[in-house]
């Protein structure tokens, strides 16, 4: 997500499918949950690729991913309430099928995911992080995805995103999107007009709701998941404005394992090149995002 530090739910995941059931319910709607029904597709082993591993991480057989799984289409809880699911997931495991290892998904907090990365927890962050220069100090960074900000608001809402002094704007926080509505806020106020009131949530899912039921006037995330969150409301909400500030996504690796951070890149450029990062994308209909040239730390 465009996720800071400066940014991300079956049904929306079951987080979100029991925080709207108030409010999709009274309006008799069902929401679609068709978007990523589809099997996963699979990815053979590429044994050069797996030579590469390094010899740790090829002894322990498995990677142990830290995500936040309330991040839809990204990362979310499938319709068990356990099972992540999403384009990110599907990707990753792809990953780790070309380089000849199994995948452990680990819900987590997204704050504590690079910590955890850090400390040896977890062997890949991959949770929608935006790739910032603050990141790159601490962790090594796999470019494979492209987002940027967009809003939403209760469909007909008359809010303009160059003006939203006065307001109460929902978002995730740690994201970059709460630098973003700092930032907006200062100039309110500066104008002499009312501050932006900027309430943080720690899921999206529960972002989502504020506006929904009407306790927040819009909220802004990850374009993906905004356009996600927004087809699950069927028409209680509604795209405000353009998407800007399209920035890369990356997969994070401690900082210590470079060579490992390069075996990704090429794991993603081998996905591309045998369409079957294409074919995940389409799944899930983020297809707008996808890049030609994964890289590892990329200037931001």
């Amino acid at each position: 997500m465009f996720r800071i530090t400066p940014g991300r739910r079956a049904i929306l995941g079951v987080a979100v499918a029991a925080a709207l059931t108030v409010s999709l319910s009274a309006c008799g709607k069902e929401t679609d949950t068709s978007s990523g029904s589809a099997a996963a597709p699979s990815a053979s082993t590429d044994t050069s690729l797996a030579g590469k591993v390094p010899a740790d991480i090829k002894a322990a057989g498995k990677l142990v991913i830290g995500t936040d799984s309330s991040y839809a289409p990204s990362e979310f809880l499938d319709t068990d309430g356990k099972t992540v699911t999403g384009f990110d997931v599907d990707l990753f495991n792809a990953v780790g099928q070309k380089l000849g290892l199994t995948t452990e998904w680990q819900s987590a907090t997204f704050d504590s995911i690079i910590p955890g990365v850090s400390s040896g927890k977890y062997t890949v962050g991959v949770s929608s992080f935006t790739i910032n220069p603050d990141r790159l100090k601490v962790v090594n960074m796999i470019s494979y995805f492209s987002a940027g900000t967009q809003w939403a608001a209760k469909a007909g809402s008359t809010l303009s995103l160059d003006d939203a002094c006065g307001k109460k704007i929902a978002v995730q926080t740690a994201t970059v999107q709460v630098d973003d509505l700092t930032a907006r806020s200062k100039k309110c106020t500066t104008a002499g007009k009312a501050k932006i009131t900027v309430d943080q949530y720690q899921k999206q899912s529960d972002a989502t709701n504020a506006v929904v039921t009407g306790k927040d006037e819009a909220m802004l995330a990850d374009s993906p998941v905004v356009a996600y969150a927004v087809k699950q409301t069927n028409g209680q909400l509604a795209l405000l404005g353009d998407i800007y500030d399209s920035a890369p996504y990356g997969y994070v690796v401690d900082k210590k394992q470079t060579e490992f951070a390069n075996v990704i890149a090429e794991a993603v450029k081998s996905l591309i090149a045998d369409g079957t990062y294409k074919t995940i994308l389409d799944k899930w209909g983020v297809a707008a995002g996808g890049i030609t040239t994964p890289a590892v730390n990329p200037a931001s």
